[in-house]
């Protein structure tokens, strides 16, 4: 019996990430480094930022173009580029910024008090 291995290559277009697309407009642009400092800091006050209708799908989409790209930092920002970033992150930024958006996954919605 003969096995094929279908090479599935992933389009990276805003139309098949359109969540990270507007993430990246946002908090990865030009003026990123005197807004937010770093590319983990962005993140992070995305994350902050964001309701959980918001944050879950950009970290979705997220976690889904690190494991197509298997984080590799030229595949990963070639991507990005695509998508909409204008900063190219570092070799150590990828896993921060990759924790942050598994955080944003993990985070339960705040429980209303009965007086709000």
């Amino acid at each position: 019996m003969e096995t094929k291995h279908a090479s599935h290559k992933v389009d990276f277009s805003t139309e098949n990430f359109p969540t990270l697309h507007t993430f990246l407009r946002g908090y990865f642009h030009e003026d990123m480094a005197d807004e937010y400092g770093t590319a983990p800091e962005a993140a992070e006050q995305f994350c902050e930022d964001a309701d959980p209708d918001e944050r879950t799908p950009v970290a979705r989409e997220w976690q889904h173009l690190a494991e197509q790209t298997h984080s590799h930092a030229s595949s990963l920002n070639a991507a990005l580029k695509k998508l909409g970033s204008r900063i190219m992150l570092s070799e150590e930024e990828i896993p921060q910024v990759s924790a942050i958006f598994a955080r944003c996954l993990d985070v339960r919605p705040k429980r209303r008090v009965a007086n709000e």
